[in-house]
């Protein structure tokens, strides 16, 4: 979602940048293929992002070989945030889209000291014990004074490619549910399609790899919604 999205924002004009927050399970490197890419710093205290598809990014990847695994706590995981957020030479941008780990951990804590957000966008897969953490989320953004953009409901359903039924894998209408509840707009039902994965592990997400798809022109309406009630804010 972070990555077609900040991809779509992109392909509007804007200028963008995309932080992988994820620490322990960093993905942007691989969703757009900079894997072997370093940070250059030129005072070793500051760092250049890496640049791919116009955008720039910067991930605790970078930094890692491939699988090395991040066995942190706490408070070295929001160095790691702190210091992405200060020390990376971001230029000036339109749009920073921040990509965060569920739940309400010590990145999404580091990321409301740290910064005054314009606003979350709560992503959720439609089963319950999905919405259960997203709604957490919710209440913890409103806590910290963070305007909740909106709702996008994530591989809401799957269509078969050779008979076309429509068959709803985890559930139904969790998404809506909560924004009844929450009084929340639901921005997208964004169903599962293959070509999403594949893109994204191939390197080029797939708003890059197939403008075309019905998928891209979902992350672009996303994109266009976005902007524009940031633009009323």
């Amino acid at each position: 979602m972070a990555a077609n999205l900040a991809v779509a924002l992109g392909q509007l004009g804007h200028k963008v940048g995309l932080l992988d927050a994820d620490i322990y399970g960093p993905s942007v490197p691989m969703m757009f293929d900079t894997m072997q890419e370093r940070p250059r710093s030129a005072d070793g205290k500051t760092f250049m992002p890496i640049e791919k598809y116009g955008l720039k990014l910067m991930s605790i990847g970078y930094f890692l070989s491939d699988k090395a695994p991040i066995i942190w706590r706490g408070p070295m995981v929001m160095g790691a945030v702190r210091q992405f957020l200060k020390d990376t030479i971001w230029g000036a941008l339109d749009f920073l889209i921040v990509d965060l780990p569920p739940g309400t951990g010590d990145a999404q804590l580091t990321l409301a000291q740290q910064v005054n957000l314009d606003g979350a966008l709560i992503v959720t897969t439609p089963q319950e014990v999905a919405t259960l953490d997203a709604l957490r989320a919710v209440r913890m953004f409103r806590q910290l004074h963070c305007p909740i953009l909106g709702i996008v409901e994530n591989m809401s359903y799957f269509i078969c490619p050779d008979c076309g039924e429509r068959d709803e894998i985890f559930g139904a209408g969790g998404g809506e549910k909560m924004a009844r509840e929450e009084r929340l707009s639901v921005m997208a039902k964004l169903p599962i399609y293959e070509e999403i994965r594949a893109a994204g592990d191939r390197g080029a997400p797939i708003t890059i790899a197939n403008p075309e798809h019905p998928a891209s022109a979902a992350f672009v309406q996303i994109a266009k919604e976005l902007a524009s009630r940031m633009s009323l804010q």
